[in-house]
């Protein structure tokens, strides 16, 4: 895999504490990658060491096989960088900030810098000092996008956007996939992050939990099943892998883990089926497959607020 992202080993600590653990992550060229974790997972922090505003206490970090500490110069050429709450010069106005930003990399495309204003409905003219989170948001996103880089890395980039604006930052994200480039995206937004990314990378005190496609990770969780029967079935609480079943009269429902399903809609057939629907994990669920435990400790239960709120790590 030719990788624009790799880390190995990276550890970063603040005082007693341990924000990365020997953390490794490695993202190829062309992919969009998700980065899920809640607050304080270390999300954050592996982003800032790969834009070269933290240096690593121990392992290697690589953009480009560059170190984005000692070549951070260099390397901010090649990318753009959204966090999740943007501040901005408050003398300069939106359309002034763009060009700014533009320069620094060496120039903008003035014709898609416009049409990007126009997608996301943002008034260049007024003084950022005016703006709203949403459009200070927007101003970051409209030079990211505009800018003619290699990579995009976006920290929780749409905290602040209406739906309407998360569907027009869906669309960017794919039209730059579909040009090469390189995106890791950092969202709470699971939806987001289900719609758009190749792979995901789930982070959890500061180590990577797990990394994979969408596919691969929900042998990780158990698939809905939901089924209208001809006749009563029998035994089928027997089976190993079957969770949460439910009757009603010919109608059941259970959650059924992978390695179950074949066995399970072999019994299913037996019994005559007239209506069946089966639902594979969603990536919240696989989310909370490494996080249920700290959820139920805080009293939260699962899928109550999971994957939502807003932040940095």
């Amino acid at each position: 895999m030719n990788a624009v992202i790799r880390t190995e080993n990276l550890v970063k600590r603040f005082g007693h504490v341990t924000a990365l653990d020997h953390l490794n992550l490695e993202v190829a060229q062309g992919e969009t990658h998700g980065f899920l974790g809640p607050n304080g997972a270390g999300k954050s922090t592996t982003i800032r060491v790969l834009l070269g505003m933290l240096r690593s206490d121990e392992g290697r970090a690589e953009l480009f096989g560059a170190d984005p500490w000692k070549d951070a110069a260099e390397l901010h050429r090649r990318l753009a960088y959204v966090p999740g709450d943007v501040a901005l010069w408050p003398g300069l106005t939106g359309g002034e900030t763009v060009d700014l930003l533009g320069r620094l990399r060496g120039g903008i495309d003035k014709r898609k810098r416009d049409d990007l204003l126009e997608r996301f409905d943002l008034d260049p003219r007024k003084k950022g000092r005016s703006y709203s989170k949403g459009n200070r948001q927007k101003v970051a996103l409209v030079a990211a996008f505009a800018a003619e880089v290699d990579l995009l890395l976006l920290d929780e980039p749409t905290s602040g956007l209406d739906p309407l604006m998360g569907a027009v930052f869906n669309e960017c994200v794919k039209e730059a996939a579909a040009q090469g480039r390189t995106v890791l995206l950092s969202s709470h937004i699971m939806s987001e992050v289900e719609a758009l990314c190749d792979r995901v990378s789930i982070i959890r005190k500061g180590v990577i939990a797990e990394t994979g496609t969408l596919a691969e990770m929900r042998h990780f969780s158990r698939s809905r099943v939901r089924a209208t029967l001809k006749r009563p079935v029998d035994g089928l609480a027997d089976h190993d892998g079957v969770h949460d079943l439910k009757t009603d009269g010919l109608d059941i429902e259970c959650s059924i883990e992978t390695t179950a399903l074949d066995a399970v809609l072999a019994t299913l057939a037996a019994a005559g089926v007239t209506a069946l629907t089966c639902e594979p994990p969603s990536l919240e669920e696989i989310f909370l497959r490494f996080y249920g435990d700290e959820l139920a400790a805080s009293g939260v239960p699962n899928g109550e607020g999971a994957g939502t709120e807003g932040g940095g790590a």
